[in-house]
């Protein structure tokens, strides 16, 4: 888990097992989309050549996306961590999405992820799911109908496209912000930074929150004194 180190300027923002998975998920993405683009766009395909390789080098680079994701999930609590921040949208998430408080207020009550890069991790973990489900379709199509094949098909490039337009409006931000793609390569982030985009973040840093309260004392009914009897006992009758 991120933590203030000791130069009073600098924060930890990703831990090495966080950066490993996202480079080499972009490798990948990057792998898929150059290979689908030399498959599927005539052009291209005519000057690559070597079809069949470039097929398996597509399918199988899209087949290893989770991969990375379930080791980092294994060896990073930081990267457990993020994945909980990214599930979890609050009320100033919700009002930043909005275009005029998202331009009049900044990064108010942001935590570490703001909105947009939330929505992106959750658009990128369902994309992997179900292009690799679709693409197995399309590779190995044996056992299915010309109905499941079809519909596979469609699906599976019309996600392709949104993918795309999703990896460069993701480019344009990160490059837009050269702090933050400087702290995905470095692990590192100005504490200014953290002020400014993501204030919440940076105050749980900077003052962890407190433990929470001891559960109170178990109440034990205490039962009253009992009171000697003023009748005597009587001894039975003899018979």
């Amino acid at each position: 888990m991120a933590v203030a180190t000791s130069p009073s300027d600098v924060l930890i923002r990703f831990d090495r097992v966080e950066r490993y998975v996202h480079w080499i998920n972009a490798t990948l993405f990057g792998a898929c989309i150059a290979t689908g683009a030399a498959l599927y766009v005539g052009p291209l395909s005519a000057i690559v050549g070597r079809r069949e390789l470039v097929r398996t080098i597509h399918v199988y680079s899209g087949l290893a996306l989770p991969i990375p994701i379930l080791i980092g999930l294994f060896l990073s609590a930081g990267f457990r961590a993020d994945v909980r921040r990214f599930n979890r949208f609050s009320d100033a998430d919700r009002k930043w999405l909005r275009r005029k408080v998202r331009r009049s207020s900044g990064s108010y009550g942001l935590g570490k992820f703001n909105p947009g890069q939330k929505l992106n991790a959750s658009f990128v973990a369902g994309a992997i799911i179900v292009m690799a489900m679709t693409g197995s379709i399309m590779h190995w199509f044996e056992p299915f109908s010309d109905s499941w094949r079809t519909g596979a098909t469609f699906v599976h490039d019309w996600l392709a496209f949104a993918i795309v337009i999703v990896v460069i409006g993701h480019l344009r931000f990160a490059f837009g912000d050269p702090d933050a793609l400087s702290a995905m390569r470095r692990g590192t982030i100005s504490r200014k930074w953290a002020q400014d985009k993501a204030p919440v973040w940076h105050d749980e840093l900077v003052e962890p929150p407190p433990p929470p309260p001891p559960p109170p004392p178990l109440l034990v009914k205490r039962l009253p004194d009992r009171q000697p009897s003023d009748h005597k006992r009587t001894e039975p009758p003899e018979r």
